[in-house]
């Protein structure tokens, strides 16, 4: 549901709110398939609704300053990308970029059965450089050896509204495991804040999105401190390029609206690198 719900909030982007758009997917609408027109219809009547409202601003502005961050990576020379819960992530299938990299949808077997069966029934091809790779990160992340992923090139890891979803050892344990890939590889992992560090519209948000994730059988269950993620990333072998919460993620001309988006604090960006061997040459 939460899959669903970020979508809607992608798609509605472009039919609810003005120029200019912070991110455009322009899939997201036909993915929804059947449930399309009422998800994104209740944007369509509510949409300056805080909490409908925050969701729109949420899902584009992270699916926005990730997709940034792997238009430098891949100008660098990146060519893997990685997506953790993949959800309903339609880069693969919109992006000129995804014919010019591989790319690898990690989410669980059910929710990644459920996703194709959409693009099926979308007619939405899957293109060749795309492999799926079925995984619960509570139990298992080492099937990407297995789906084609080389781990001795760098890769782009994107990690986006999951880690709240999973335990802290999950996190952990998925941190280990992408700390000892290739030497360069990034990563953009989003984290919920806690509680003390929320702004007041950040507080609004939440008190309804938590509960409703809840009522899904989705809580909310893990949350750090910016300063625990910086601890977290280099203990498992990267370093830290950034922090960026919502305001900080996207260019500040795009926070100048005459619609209901506005930021607030309760996510944050980390951008981290996967450090070098200082025996091969140096830093990163």
């Amino acid at each position: 549901m939460t899959a669903l719900m970020a979508a809607a909030a992608r798609a509605a982007h472009l039919i609810v709110d003005e120029e200019p758009h912070i991110f455009r997917d322009t899939l997201a609408y036909r993915l929804l398939g059947e449930r399309a027109e009422t998800l994104v219809g209740f944007h369509r009547a509510h949409g300056t609704e805080p909490v409908l409202a925050g969701a729109r601003t949420a899902a584009v502005t992270r699916s926005r300053y990730t997709e940034d961050r792997l238009t430098e990576a891949i100008g660098r020379g990146i060519g893997q990308y990685v997506i953790l819960g993949a959800g309903l992530d339609s880069f693969a299938y919109r992006s000129p970029y995804a014919g010019k990299i591989r790319v690898f949808e990690v989410d669980h077997p059910d929710t990644q059965g459920w996703k194709r069966a959409l693009l099926t029934a979308s007619g939405i091809p899957a293109p060749p450089s795309l492999r799926f790779v079925p995984a619960d990160m509570e139990e298992q992340f080492d099937r990407l050896a297995y789906g084609g992923l080389d781990p001795s090139r760098p890769a782009f890891v994107s990690w986006l509204g999951v880690t709240m979803y999973l335990t802290r050892g999950a996190v952990e344990r998925t941190l280990a495991w992408l700390g000892r890939l290739a030497p360069g590889t990034e990563l953009v992992v989003e984290y919920l804040l806690p509680e003390a560090l929320w702004d007041a519209a950040g507080r609004e948000y939440a008190e309804h999105v938590r509960a409703a994730a809840a009522g899904f059988g989705e809580p909310w269950v893990t949350f750090f401190a910016p300063e625990e993620m910086s601890a977290l990333l280099e203990r498992h072998g990267f370093e830290v390029i950034e922090q960026a919460r919502q305001r900080e993620a996207i260019d500040a001309a795009l926070w100048h609206r005459s619609d209901s988006l506005s930021a607030c604090d309760l996510s944050v960006f980390a951008h981290a690198r996967v450090r070098r061997d200082p025996a091969a040459g140096g830093g990163a």
